[in-house]
């Protein structure tokens, strides 16, 4: 493509050399470019693109991008290569692989779904519900990436860079994908990896603390602005009225329709008379005139949320309330309130919770139906806001009969130092505890204590597969490793 043409919709940019040439591919890592290639240099959180400029130009790039800012004179780029210099690279990326991949998100129905919590569960129910009503669907979001029913990859985190989110969207359009339903995290749209997406809907299932540190948000309100962005370029919104920040947030955009969705507040689809089990919630709704009784098999009442988030966008479509309910009854989420069926029969949930509230939310919502102990095995993880870990470690001494206090992702943290912190809010509480940091021994610790009366619950891994330590990724699931435990004491 004409690197003219790819720089469509860029504003202030500066550049020198040769403009009219073809590229043939980009890349935002060196270690990708190839002949004919332009190179986009970004700053990321712990390396600089910019130094690795050379290395691409060795590899075959004939054009590079470059942020303000940069001094060119440190670096050995020869006199027929194309520089063009932007403000924000990040941003000019996302528009060029728009540009590129022929904004491939203008051809199919883009739903994307934002929160704290409930995003992975919301775009599984819909995508099930779509996929029922006779749509191709695709799905990108924290866990995996489906086109069309098939999985294509696992995913290391919740929204792709921009390069790799349009090429993605390509191969969706390719298959005669018509609905996209994917996460939208505040990072992504902080970062710009979802800007020139031409997103139809726009979802907001809560909003509370996290994600805050040096590598993500500084303060809760740039949390909450990087979410808000969203809502500029949707056309329109579906939105908790429940949450303090969501029912904002029609009122934030006044110039755009939303729909709203509840359970105490005044909204447009209000669910009643919810009964919660441990392996099921229902409810009423009005899926036509009528109040209807619709049930999922994944507990708590903030399944109840995201189903009411998931029959918002199902009407927005058209589609039949049989349909709507069947696949609420069916859907599954890896990781999301998951009991793992063992041959003794114990109640064991995985789920992946790793905030404050959202512990809260899962152990609130066993203890409702649990004749027996709560037994809790978390940790928390490395490198990230360290202000929630006593405050975890309260609500979990507060709400479980007993805690386990273990490692998840420490990262470049010592597990010893953050069971620390976390010890010191169970101590606040009257609650039972031990610190366990080898999660397997934590997680056998738990299950030789449960009766088929008692629920174990382990927060915090979820869909994941591996912990991450000192820079390494080691096998770790959860679903194995408790078969695994169980295989031993038969």
């Amino acid at each position: 493509m004409n690197l003219k043409s790819l720089l469509i919709g860029l504003e202030g940019l500066k550049a020198k050399g040769n403009l009219d040439i073809d590229i043939k591919g980009i890349a935002c890592n060196s270690k990708e470019v190839k002949e004919g290639y332009l190179f986009v240099a970004i700053k990321g959180f712990e390396t600089d693109g910019h130094i690795y400029i050379e290395e691409a130009l060795k590899n075959g790039a004939i054009a590079i991008l470059i942020e303000e800012g940069c001094d060119l004179k440190s670096f050995k780029v020869t006199s027929d290569t194309t520089v063009i210099m932007a403000k924000d690279t990040r941003e000019a990326l996302a528009i060029i692989s728009n540009n590129y991949y022929d904004n491939p998100s203008r051809k199919f129905k883009l739903i994307g779904v934002t929160g704290t919590k409930g995003k992975t569960t919301t775009t599984y129910m819909i995508k099930e519900i779509l996929e029922r009503a006779g749509k191709k669907v695709g799905l990108i979001g924290t866990i995996e990436t489906y086109i069309n029913g098939k999985k294509i990859k696992n995913n290391d985190r919740t929204t792709p860079e921009s390069l790799e989110l349009q090429e993605l969207f390509s191969k969706m359009v390719e298959t005669g994908v018509e609905v996209v339903v994917m996460e939208v995290s505040s990072q992504s749209l902080k970062l710009h990896r979802v800007s020139g997406c031409d997103f139809d809907i726009g979802v907001f299932t809560n909003f509370s603390e996290d994600h805050i540190s040096k590598n993500e948000h500084p303060t809760m309100e740039d949390y909450l602005q990087s979410k808000l962005k969203l809502f500029e370029m949707c056309k329109e919104g579906i939105v908790n009225a429940d949450d303090i920040q969501g029912s904002k947030i029609p009122k934030l955009f006044p110039d755009k329709q939303f729909t709203t969705f509840g359970i105490d507040n005044y909204a447009n689809l209000v669910a009643k008379d919810i009964t919660v089990t441990n392996s099921y919630v229902d409810f009423k709704v009005k899926l036509t005139n009528v109040n209807e009784r619709v049930k999922t098999g994944i507990p708590g009442r903030f399944s109840v949320y995201n189903s009411l988030a998931s029959i918002c966008v199902a009407k927005k479509f058209g589609v039949d309330s049989e349909v709507i309910k069947q696949a609420l009854l069916e859907v599954r989420v890896p990781g999301r309130s998951e009991m793992v069926d063992n041959k003794l029969e114990l109640p064991i949930m995985i789920d992946y919770a790793h905030t404050p509230e959202s512990l809260q939310n899962i152990l609130q919502a066993v203890k409702t139906y649990t004749p027996g102990k709560v037994i809790s095995v978390f940790g928390c993880g490395g490198d990230r806001d360290s202000a929630k870990r006593p405050q975890m470690g309260e609500i979990s001494g507060r709400i479980a009969e007993y805690t386990i206090i273990t490692s998840d992702n420490t990262r470049s943290e010592d597990p010893a130092e953050i069971a620390k912190q976390i010890e010191k809010g169970i101590k606040k509480t009257k609650g039972k505890y031990e610190i366990i940091l080898d999660r397997k021994e934590a997680i056998r610790k738990a299950i030789s204590m449960a009766t088929k009366r008692d629920i174990v619950v382990l927060t915090g891994k979820g869909h994941e597969t591996y912990q991450e330590i000192k820079g390494k990724r080691y096998p770790f699931d959860e679903r194995e490793i408790v078969r695994e435990i169980i295989k031993e004491k038969k």
